[in-house]
């Protein structure tokens, strides 16, 4: 699978991520079944074949419970064989979630989770969204993401939004977006154009309307032919799944 690069970043992602949401978390998720959480066993096989397709982008966050933790010894000895986007300002705890845009927080979590991940950087690292997009991205908020890249803690910055005014914003501050778009969802579409525009990384979530929408071809032909060029995070714990969308997103890139 040939990589793309994210904007100006000069980090190299293949076009389909593999979120890691169902590596930790089963409670208050939105996918159309309920589902086990696997034995770390099972994923490393899961990683395994996602390398072996050349995925090479992973997507974790501290709101997805145990999935820091567990990534953590699962890339021990292969931190360098993948690209970790990271988020913060989201936690969740007894069942719902909790936010908080403040720089003390994003201090905290970002130490955090490079202790889980048992790393020294993170490749990219989101502000999470709780739909107040221009709100969160206040002056205070982007100077402490940028003093996180300029301390070597993470090479990216960016957030993942929910508004396309916010989305906008992200990108006239940070490197990479991430935002929703469907075929029944373009809200955003937007910021993506802006992007385009101003060769900036965008990254697609929900894809798929968490599991919602298994017209794969049409609803990934249509995100990833947008001219800013996104790569698309794609949660699953289904080596199947895993492979299908692999050769799904071969024959639009063929």
């Amino acid at each position: 699978m040939d990589k793309i690069t994210l904007g100006q970043t000069g980090i190299k992602v293949s076009p389909l991520g593999l979120g890691t949401v169902k590596f930790g978390r089963n409670q208050g998720v939105k996918y159309p079944e309920g589902f086990e959480i696997p034995e770390e066993t099972f994923l490393a096989d899961l990683l395994a074949t996602a390398q072996d397709l050349g995925i090479n982008m992973l997507d974790t966050a501290p709101a997805y419970d145990t999935s820091e933790e567990r990534l953590g010894r699962l890339l021990k000895g292969r931190r360098q064989d993948w690209i970790i986007v990271g988020k913060a300002g989201e936690e969740f705890q007894n069942g719902e979630s909790l936010y908080n845009f403040t720089p003390d927080h994003l201090e905290m979590s970002i130490l955090r989770s490079l202790k889980r991940l048992n790393t020294d950087y993170i490749d990219v690292l989101l502000l999470h969204s709780d739909g107040n997009d221009l709100e969160n991205l206040s002056d205070d908020i982007i100077a402490k993401m940028q003093d996180f890249k300029q301390r070597g803690l993470v090479r990216a910055i960016g957030a993942s939004t929910k508004t396309a005014q916010g989305g906008i914003k992200a990108l006239q501050t940070m490197d990479v977006l991430m935002a929703t778009y469907t075929q029944d969802y373009t809200d955003e579409k937007p910021a993506l154009d802006y992007a385009a525009a101003h060769n900036k990384g965008v990254l697609l979530k929900k894809v798929l309307s968490s599991g919602h929408n298994r017209n794969i071809e049409d609803a990934l032909r249509f995100a990833l032919t947008h001219p800013c060029q996104p790569a698309a995070i794609i949660g699953t714990i289904n080596p199947e799944h895993l492979r299908e969308n692999y050769q799904v997103v071969s024959r639009v890139f063929s």
